[in-house]
C-alpha cells in the first residue's frame, strides 16, 4: 500500500460512496489482483456500516497511510452524502479477527437488504459477518429456481440460500451444518422475512455421520453445496468434497438439479467438474454461473466457483 495504491484506494471509495448502492456491495475488491498494492484489502457497504477488511499485515507506514486515508474519507462531501454511521476495519490476518470502529458508537449486530431480502449480520465478533457478498448471483439464482421444490442446504451456515428459496416458492427447505449457532441466525433471517419456518428444517449435524436422515427427509429437487475450503476436524474440501458427490444421486428426484460451488482461489472449476464425473457420472455439468462485477477478478479461477449440474 504506498501512496500511488493508496491514492487509487481513496478514488474507488469516494466513486463508490457518490453512487450509494441501495443494498448490501462490496465497494472495492482487492483481492482480485486487478490493483496493484491493494491485494489485502477489501471494503464492504453494508447498509450504513462501511468495513474496511485487511488480509496481510501492514506495513507501519502502510497502516499509518490508510488511516490517515480513512480519516479524510469521512471529511468528504462523498461520505456525508452516503451518510454511513460506522467506519470499521478488520483485521483478518489476526487469529481473532480484531475490528476497530474507526466511527460510530460499538454494536453487535445489524440488519442489510439483498434482493429485497432482509439478513442479520454480526459486526466485531467474528471473522465473517455472516453473508457472502460474492454469493449473491448465487441466492438470486436459488430463489428463480426453488418454486415448488424440496431443496437440500448442505453447508448452511446462516441459511442465506434457503431464505432465497422460501422466497422463491420452495415447499421445503432442509439446511444441514454442524454450527448450531449459525443456524440459529438462520431461523433469525426466516422470521426477518415473515417466512413461514414450518416450512424449513434446521440439522445441527454432522454430515458424514447423517446421510440417514437427510435421505429420509428426500428426494430433494434442488440440492445446495457451498462448503468451507477448510474446517478442522471435519472438512478438507480437497480430499472430502468427493464424499459429497458421490451421494449425489440417491438424493435427487429425477431431473434433480445441484448447485455445487468451491471458494478457494487455489482451487479451480475444473477439480469440481472432473470429481462430478468421477464419483457421480450420472449428473452432467451445466453451467458456471457468472460472479457479481464488483468481484471481478484478475484470474479466472481465482473468484467464487458456483457451477450447475443436472440429473441425467
Amino acid at each position: 500500500m504506498n501512496t500511488d495504491a493508496l491514492a487509487v484506494l481513496q478514488q474507488h471509495l469516494t466513486d463508490a460512496l457518490n453512487a450509494k448502492p441501495d443494498e448490501a456491495r462490496r465497494l472495492f475488491h482487492g483481492r482480485g489482483h486487478l490493483w496493484p498494492g491493494l491485494e489485502e484489502v477489501t471494503v464492504d457497504w453494508l447498509q450504513g456500516v462501511v468495513l474496511v477488511s485487511l488480509f496481510k499485515a501492514p506495513g507501519a507506514s502502510e497502516m499509518a497511510g490508510l488511516r490517515a486515508l480513512l480519516a479524510e474519507l469521512i471529511t468528504t462531501a462523498a461520505w456525508q452524502q452516503a451518510q454511513p454511521h460506522a467506519l470499521l476495519l478488520q483485521h483478518r490476518y489476526l487469529l481473532e479477527s480484531t475490528t476497530e470502529w474507526l466511527l460510530g458508537d460499538t454494536f453487535d449486530s445489524g440488519v442489510i437488504t439483498e434482493n429485497g431480502l432482509q439478513y442479520k449480520l454480526d459486526f466485531g465478533r467474528n471473522q465473517n459477518t455472516g453473508l457472502f457478498l460474492d454469493m449473491r448471483y448465487g441466492r438470486r439464482w436459488v430463489q428463480a429456481q426453488a418454486q415448488g421444490k424440496r431443496v437440500l442446504n448442505l453447508f448452511a451456515y446462516t441459511c442465506g440460500f434457503s431464505v432465497a428459496a422460501i422466497a422463491g416458492g420452495a415447499e421445503h427447505v432442509v439446511n444441514l451444518d454442524m454450527a448450531k449457532g449459525a443456524l440459529n441466525r438462520g431461523r433469525e433471517n426466516h422470521r426477518l422475512n415473515r417466512h413461514d419456518t414450518n416450512r424449513v428444517s434446521f440439522l445441527g449435524h454432522d454430515l458424514f455421520k447423517s446421510w440417514a436422515r437427510i435421505k429420509r427427509d428426500g428426494p430433494y429437487d434442488l440440492i445446495i453445496i457451498d462448503p468451507p475450503s477448510f474446517q478442522k476436524g471435519s472438512f478438507v474440501l480437497t480430499k472430502d468434497y468427493q464424499r459429497v458427490l458421490r451421494r449425489l444421486p440417491e438424493l435427487l428426484n429425477p431431473d434433480g438439479v445441484v448447485m455445487a460451488c468451491i471458494n478457494d482461489p487455489a482451487i479451480s472449476a475444473e477439480f469440481l467438474i472432473d470429481s462430478m464425473a468421477t464419483e457421480a457420472p450420472a449428473l452432467s455439468f451445466q453451467q458456471r454461473l457468472e460472479n457479481p462485477p464488483e468481484f471481478a477478478d484478475l484470474l479466472p479461477e481465482g473468484g467464487l466457483k458456483a457451477l450447475i449440474f443436472t440429473l441425467n
